[in-house]
């Protein structure tokens, strides 16, 4: 490969001015990496990467992840200057801009997935290097599946991922980094910005082991690249270098100047803030010209890399069609994958027809996902060390690493945060091509809490299948007794938790996780059948999100319940109106954000005209104030005993249930007729 020194120095030089620009033009940004590293922008951005800025979501092209995202204005900024239409220069004015209401950019302080050229939304350090794991391993998993002589390299796209200190700092990273080494992901290179700062000060003050070794020790190849300031043909020639290896992914670590040629480089800092006058004039070498600027030269110069991918992508479409003659029935297949094209799911799971001799939610749900996991070539699943647990198949499915990368089924390891954010990338690949699906106990889906969200923020389709939801879970005890979890994942935006009780519910809550393409789901169920199985549920209005379970005119309270507490309900409302005279209708509501979605009118007939509105659940009841007077529920941590002695020791048995309504109910009363 031919690289022109002379244009890249005056390439990088341009970047790095606009990127100080940017940043003073508002009073402030992270531009000290970003001036750093803009050398690795350009071996990146006009030598080495895949890319057709006419044609941003093409599949076939390399993809890039920004893991240390707040050097975002080094993204827009090549972006710009490689021919993206969407970062004009109109849009890198509104870097750092205060937004009053009403204002738009594309150009926020980290880059965000909706925007051409940004793979995926990053920010909390170590997230995208585990993006990264999972693009590879969509890569990966999608090229062995529809390989075929004479098209052996039908999906040749490979995964870039720059990062800083702080990202292999973070456990997500690491986590990720250990699973890429396992599953050989040699389509893989890591870019690290080693320039030995972070926010507070030097590296030297918090990590003192060998970098290189510990990622070695996780099955990493290294290349050190000693001057990542000024000469991008050292760069260039060392991810050449990289791309021969085969059998591991590799890790180019990069000695950089964080805030190169300012008055601040090499400091904490950099890091974050605006620029000075020294500084511009420093980079401009005391000439006079205006900001917002990009020579012509530097235009012309990155147009060469675009007209090349331009081509590059030309050459695939004609691969693409040859291997539709040759092979029709896999080329349709994926295509239909890549161009996200949705499936009749609703056909599938009315095929489905559960064995009456399974009982439990969590085993109900396993035979649910194994037949679907049989006809849907797009989903790829794996457990944190849980997956037996989670009753979701036997051993003889294809697991996926080296040599059997068309498996579907991820061994993750007791990597719970990994999992979660591994697969948002799986799932940003291409949308609609993947669906990916993690499983674990609900609670240690708190240690993926954050990757969980970060898939929700993307609007990435992804579902988590949590089991052992409640106290129910039994003699493991209060450590595994998600009493509160429900509450965040509940509150969290543009994310669906899912608690079904039966069959019917468990079928519904899976149609609902594959139609919605832009949203994550979680479908969480108990371990154990049901001491009060409920009756008269349906998939059909679990698409609502809740419904009526049983009707009567006379009611006085609505018992509203989910999951492995709604039979308790559904019996207690039966023991209320027979022998109490305290007539109960009683409310699945298995997803409330579903619930919430429909119409006033809907809401308020399942609802009903009863005064008493009572959530039965067996959590803390943090979010059901929204839609009830009063709540059944924890307000402690869980137990170590058996599940059917817990719903008696934290009165959610139906005994419980029935001497708390009954004391509600004449409580108020009694406080209506004082009022009088």
């Amino acid at each position: 490969m031919t690289v022109s020194s002379s244009l890249d120095s005056l390439a990088v030089s341009e970047i790095r001015k606009l990127v100080v620009d940017c940043c003073r033009q508002h009073g402030g940004g992270h531009g000290g990496s970003a001036v750093g590293m803009a050398p690795l922008a350009v071996a990146l951005w006009r030598h080495v990467l895949r890319y057709n800025p006419r044609s941003p979501s093409w599949a076939a092209r390399d993809r890039f992840v920004l893991s240390n995202g707040h050097a975002a204005i080094l993204l827009y900024s090549v972006l710009h200057i490689a021919g993206y239409e969407q970062f004009s220069m109109d849009q890198l004015r509104g870097y750092g801009h205060p937004k009053p209401f009403g204002y738009e950019t594309h150009c926020f302080a980290h880059p965000e997935i909706e925007f051409d050229g940004v793979e995926i939304t990053t920010g909390p350090l170590g997230q995208g290097i585990a993006n990264a794991v999972g693009l590879a391993i969509a890569q990966k998993q999608l090229a062995a599946t529809y390989a075929r002589p004479a098209f052996e390299n039908l999906v040749p796209s490979r995964i870039f991922c720059a990062s800083g200190d702080g990202c292999l700092m973070e456990g997500v990273a690491l986590e990720a980094m250990a699973l890429a080494g396992n599953f050989g992901l040699d389509n893989l290179i890591l870019l690290y910005d080693n320039n030995e700062v972070t926010c507070d000060g030097p590296l030297s003050w918090i990590v003192t082991e060998g970098t290189n070794a510990k990622i070695r020790a996780m099955g990493w190849r290294i290349i050190n690249v000693f001057d990542g300031d000024t000469d991008v043909s050292v760069l260039v020639n060392a991810i050449e270098i990289a791309k021969t290896y085969s059998g591991k992914p590799t890790m180019i670590n990069i000695r950089t100047t964080i805030g190169f040629g300012t008055d601040k480089a090499g400091t904490a800092g950099a890091h974050h803030g605006t620029f000075s006058d020294a500084d511009v004039e420093r980079l401009t070498d005391g000439t006079d010209r205006p900001t917002h600027y990009v020579l012509p030269a530097v235009y012309e110069y990155f147009s060469e890399a675009g007209r090349r991918g331009a081509g590059l992508q030309q050459e695939w479409e004609h691969i693409i069609d040859e291997y539709s003659v040759a092979y029709p029935n896999e080329a349709r297949e994926l295509c239909s994958r890549l161009s996200g094209k949705p499936i009749d799911y609703r056909s599938l799971l009315a095929d489905i027809t559960i064995p009456d001799t399974i009982q439990a939610a969590r085993e109900i749900n396993g035979y649910v996902f194994r037949a679907l996991f049989n006809k849907v070539p797009s989903m790829f699943a794996g457990g944190a060390d849980l997956w037996g647990a989670n009753k979701l198949g036997a051993d003889h499915h294809v697991i996926f690493g080296p040599g059997s990368y068309e498996g579907r089924i991820a061994r993750y390891g007791i990597r719970e945060h990994a999992m979660a954010a591994i697969s948002n990338g799986i799932s940003a690949f291409q949308p609609g091509a993947f669906i990916p699906i993690t499983a674990t106990f609900l609670m240690f889906y708190l240690y993926a809490a954050p990757g969980v969200r970060m898939g929700a923020l993307n609007s990435l389709q992804v579902i988590h299948v949590a089991t052992h939801d409640s106290f129910q879970e039994g003699q493991n005890g209060p450590t595994h007794q998600p009493v509160e979890l429900d509450s965040l994942l509940r509150a969290m935006p543009n994310f669906l938790y899912m608690r079904p009780s039966s069959a019917e519910e468990i079928i519904g809550c899976w149609e609902v996780a594959l139609r919605e393409q832009k949203t994550s789901t979680m479908i969480s169920v108990a371990r154990d059948p049901a001491v009060y199985p409920p009756q008269g549920t349906c998939r059909e209005k679990t698409l609502l999100g809740g419904y009526i379970l049983e009707e009567r005119a006379d009611a006085v309270v609505t018992l509203v319940s989910r999951g492995s507490a709604l039979g308790y309900a559904q019996a207690a409302a039966e023991t209320l109106t027979a022998a109490h005279r305290i007539a109960c209708r009683v409310v699945s509501i298995p997803c409330i954000s579903l619930f919430e979605a429909q119409s006033e009118q809907y809401k308020q007939r399942v609802l009903g005209s009863a005064r008493r509105i009572v959530s039965v659940e067996e959590y803390v009841p943090t979010v059901w104030a929204r839609l009830c007077t009063a709540s059944i529920g924890m307000d402690s941590f869980g137990y170590s005993a058996s599940g059917p002695n817990n719903y008696g020791r934290f009165g959610l048995d139906v005994e419980g249930i029935v001497g708390k309504v009954s004391r509600y109910v004449a409580e108020s009363e009694i406080r209506h007729w004082q009022q009088l």
